[in-house]
């Protein structure tokens, strides 16, 4: 997983693992906490989704791997209101973001 302040900052990178939590994410198992309390964290949300204009910030966040089986590639942003709930929903997986520089 990768997290940046913004497109142009630097990427702060971990590896999580979950069952049992491990890896080197700095919270571990409250990032696999929150993993486990959303049905689908990691589906994007879909194109035709009407989303309130409401900008969380520059932040953006690229996970891959595995989770339960399926192949995860995807970006969250905080660019409008259903990209905000996605990425708050789940939350403690992305740590502290790296301020901006």
């Amino acid at each position: 997983m990768q997290v940046k302040a913004s497109k142009e900052a630097p990427a702060k990178t971990w590896r999580l693992t979950c069952d049992p939590p491990g890896g080197d994410h700095p919270e571990a198992a409250g990032a696999c906490a929150a993993l486990t309390k959303v049905k689908e964290p990691f589906t994007p949300v879909p194109k035709d989704q009407m989303c309130t204009k409401i900008y969380g910030g520059p932040e953006i966040a690229t996970v891959k791997g595995t989770w339960q089986g399926k192949q995860i590639d995807t970006t969250f942003t905080r660019d409008d209101g259903c990209q905000l709930h996605r990425w708050s929903q789940i939350g403690p997986v992305f740590g502290n973001v790296p301020k901006v520089r």
